[in-house]
């Protein structure tokens, strides 16, 4: 006999054979199994390895050791860590004021219908599809003091070198950051301008709201979710930041702009103090989850709650 289906009190689709009909196509764990184990091999097993050595002495030759805490004391009372740690910080709280605007801007523009528009958002696009290396080579290049820009326009940029001076060096950091990971932001800013419904601009329009209005009333509420993900985006990737501090700055002037990953590669690969850079390793992990954490909870994206309640 075939089973008939009914409304529950709340509104579900019952079955009369008690299964709910929502949940009939939902797939199984078997769908997530691929992900699952490729996300354990490269991700969590690297993770485990690492949480080890940060209690061993290894210089990568010979046989680790166990050295219990002594890592962990070491990194947390070298001061170099502590300021490296404080300039990732920095770094990623600049990076967060200065991209976070200007995506939401010209992800709301790129939504729109203007004329050229697809023209434009392709060529603004094209850092996004840039390696990292290549766009610090390119800046580097470009802002060299002696060849560069800066060396050409001394009335504008001084002496020309502005990776001499820890202000400069750091502005020259977010600037070529900002350059290559806005257009990816902006994408996530372009997709959830393009889903808020039109019938909220319409009313809107009827109650005589103009552009401003509408932006900061309507566009900015429904853009809550969107803002959430792309700030811990841009928090785990700036605390995480090394290629372009290797090639640009290579963590000068001094140890101006050495970022706490750019000192963990000093320490494993030129100090050979694997266990040390695997202490600031799993550090880093353990700040950014926290940053992360802390971002989604004050915010109550973990709830989930609709966009249409507003921020």
């Amino acid at each position: 006999m075939t089973p008939t289906a009914a409304l529950s009190p709340d509104g579900e689709t019952v079955k009369k054979d008690g299964s709910s009909a929502i949940g009939a196509g939902r797939p199984g764990f078997l769908w997530a199994a691929p992900a699952a184990v490729f996300f354990g091999l490269f991700a969590l097993v690297p993770l485990v390895m690492v949480a080890v050595l940060s209690f061993a002495s290894w210089d990568g030759l010979s046989d680790p050791e166990f050295a219990g805490l002594d890592n962990w004391r070491k990194v947390l009372d070298d001061p170099v860590m502590i300021k490296s740690l404080w300039l990732s910080v920095l770094l990623t709280v600049l990076g967060v004021a200065v991209q976070t605007p200007l995506s939401i801007l010209l992800g709301v523009w790129a939504a729109g219908h203007q004329r050229n528009r697809g023209v434009l958002s392709a060529i603004y696009f094209v850092p996004m599809l840039l390696s990292v290396a290549a766009v610090s080579v390119l800046w580097r290049a470009v802002l060299d003091p002696n060849m560069g820009v800066p060396a050409q326009a001394t009335w504008l940029f001084g002496d020309g070198n502005l990776f001499g001076k820890q202000a400069t060096a750091i502005g020259v950091l977010v600037f070529v950051s900002t350059w290559q990971f806005t257009p990816l932001h902006t994408l996530i800013y372009q997709g959830a301008a393009r889903a808020v419904p039109q019938v909220l601009y319409q009313a809107a329009q009827i109650d005589g709201a103009g552009t401003v209005r509408q932006f900061f009333h309507i566009t900015l509420p429904q853009l809550r979710n969107a803002i959430i993900t792309s700030m811990i985006l841009m928090v785990v990737g700036g605390l995480t930041t090394f290629d372009t501090v290797l090639i640009l700055t290579q963590g000068g002037p001094g140890s101006d702009t050495t970022i706490s990953a750019y000192y963990m590669y000093q320490k494993a690969f030129k100090s050979f103090d694997y266990g040390g850079a695997s202490a600031i390793a799993l550090l880093l992990v353990l700040v950014s989850t926290v940053i992360s954490l802390i971002v989604v909870r004050l915010s109550g994206y973990d709830k989930m709650r609709s966009t249409m309640e507003g921020l």
